[in-house]
């Protein structure tokens, strides 16, 4: 079955009681047992519940993947694969991140004895030189977060494939709808469902997908012995926002896409960052590798702070908040906000500037969203 028909359908059958077509929403904390050791497949639901495994089905078919397993944000699901490491091992990690993948690598498992160094994702020599005898994992978003550069997938596996080092990638920002790693040769695929796949802005959640068994084992005891899941309510509206994932990644990108043309020719407007646009340096790499390039798009104002000030407080539609990927438009200010984690030498120097700026573009009206930031853009 294609993309749209295993949304849909995967995972979600019939309920067998009473033929709801809906997977429904198993809010209970235990299950009864027939006898000790003899039960119907759940025992407690932190180690499993039903909605919750209905989703994990469908994330794992919909990457095209084995195993699916759904955690509680984002950030637990990253926390869960950083967790398959030791002390004393060593990641490379692609240097445009979120912010706070950035802080857990620095604030965290730094503590826990694991070191990362940073290699610069538009050089793939850099991915090379950054290796050691120790390193374990590399780990990159891409369309990464918030620059929208693009790692070409495939050559960083082959990289990491002749070093026999783990390789996992943030998928958040192209949704399988648009990007599927496993296919290109990454062996992890990790996404913030709390974005395009949901889709709505109502739930925080997160997800893992992967092929190789003996990785899912060790993903599921974490899983199950940290406790970072998502409750049934939450898994039951993920598995509603996937139902119509295809249709709104399609006007999202069909409204970022016109808005990114519209602000490349803005005066007020110094760059464009969206790798949908042919003057983009990341195009060729986006087209081979992705069947679209998402509704997420960044720019810089020209001015200071004051101007960026003046630019959001005249917006109307566009929301001024964190997050991304709902059908509603959000923007937002990364250093102050998504990346205010990350020290401000180091944000300037990985691009991250006072006067810049990142849209997460909704599927209203695209001549609306246009009105509106040409509004404020006369603020400027």
């Amino acid at each position: 079955m294609r993309f749209e028909t295993r949304a849909i359908h995967d995972g979600q059958e019939a309920d067998s009681k009473t033929g709801a077509v809906i997977v429904p929403v198993y809010q209970t904390s235990t299950y009864r047992q027939e006898a000790i050791g003899r039960h119907k497949g759940y025992e407690y639901s932190r180690t499993g519940n039903p909605t919750r495994n209905a989703l994990e089905i469908v994330l794992a078919s919909l990457e095209e993947g084995r195993y699916g397993l759904a955690f509680a944000s984002g950030v637990a699901a990253t926390s869960a694969v950083f967790g398959l490491l030791k002390k004393g091992d060593h990641i490379v990690c692609g240097d445009d991140i979120y912010g706070g993948t950035y802080r857990l690598l620095e604030k965290v498992f730094k503590k826990w004895g694991l070191s990362t160094s940073y290699a610069d994702v538009d050089n793939l020599k850099s991915f090379q030189k950054t290796i050691r005898k120790n390193t374990k994992l590399i780990w990159v978003e891409t369309p990464t977060n918030p620059l929208l550069k693009i790692v070409d997938i495939r050559k960083v596996s082959r990289i990491a494939r002749n070093k026999n080092i783990l390789f996992a990638v943030d998928n958040t920002f192209a949704s399988p709808y648009f990007q599927k790693p496993l296919l290109l040769g990454a062996d992890i695929v990790v996404h913030s469902t709390t974005k395009y796949i949901s889709g709505h802005s109502d739930i925080i959640g997160g997800a893992v997908v992967l092929n190789n068994q003996e990785l899912y084992e060790q993903l599921k005891y974490y899983q199950n012995a940290t406790g970072a899941v998502p409750g049934p309510w939450d898994a039951w509206l993920v598995l509603r926002g996937i139902k119509t994932l295809a249709v709104r990644l399609k006007a999202h990108e069909e409204n970022a896409l016109y808005l990114a043309k519209y602000l490349s020719r803005h005066p007020k407007i110094t760059r464009v960052y969206y790798p949908g646009l042919s003057s983009s340096e990341n195009y060729l790499i986006a087209k081979k590798q992705m069947a679209g390039f998402s509704g997420m798009l960044s720019f810089e104002l020209k001015g200071d702070r004051r101007k960026v000030d003046a630019f959001f407080a005249n917006l109307k539609i566009f929301a001024l908040a964190e997050s991304l990927g709902g059908v509603e438009s959000l923007i937002s200010y990364p250093a102050a906000m998504t990346h205010s984690s990350i020290p401000r030498e180091e944000r300037i120097k990985r691009g991250i500037t006072d006067n810049f700026i990142r849209v997460s573009v909704g599927i209203e009206d695209k001549f609306d969203l246009r009105d509106d930031l040409a509004r404020a853009l006369t603020f400027v």
